[in-house]
């Protein structure tokens, strides 16, 4: 069973995979508005991973006999001035989840809450992932400027990327 502050936490935490999924398909949707369909897939994909991270935190409150609590949505941004700002506010949010993965672990063994510290170092793993991921994409735009033949190599590049969902077995 969970503890009420556990359950809390991770209610909270769903919130915020599902708000992380809504930001990225705003960001798609702005990459699609620049012509750029490749950086829109790798957006959708984006979202994708960050609605199957809820529903993994999700089934977990379930499995664990907690009640799930679901809040509003808040209203992501829309609008950016490049590609670069998109990316470097994506990987300013991914830090920001970092931050919440680590309190909830941090959280897990104050509550010495073992089924809970297995399961989030799932995520710890998964946001080292995520990190470098969007820094190695922001790295090479900030070489290209983000204009030009090279933003556009990019965009086939991210194209190809394809959903794998992570709540599956391998």
């Amino acid at each position: 069973m969970l503890s009420s502050k556990m359950e809390k936490a991770i209610n909270e935490q769903i919130n915020a995979e599902m708000y992380s999924g809504y930001l990225y398909l705003s960001m798609a949707a702005y990459f699609e508005g620049q012509n750029l369909s490749g950086f829109a897939n790798w957006m959708h994909i984006q979202f994708k991973e960050e609605w199957a991270h809820a529903m993994r935190f999700y089934n977990y409150v379930i499995e664990r006999g907690g009640r799930i609590n679901l809040g509003a949505i808040e209203k992501p941004k829309a609008e950016w001035k490049n590609v670069i700002e998109v990316m470097a506010e994506t990987l300013d949010h991914e830090k920001h989840v970092t931050a919440l993965i680590h309190n909830l672990l941090t959280l897990a063994h104050e509550e010495k809450d073992y089924p809970s510290i297995s399961m989030l170092q799932w995520f710890v793993d998964e946001q080292v992932e995520e990190e470098a991921s969007v820094t190695a994409l922001l790295e090479k735009l900030k070489m290209i400027d983000g204009r030009g033949t090279g933003t556009l190599m990019l965009d086939k590049e991210l194209a190809a990327r394809v959903f794998v969902d992570p709540n599956l077995p391998a």
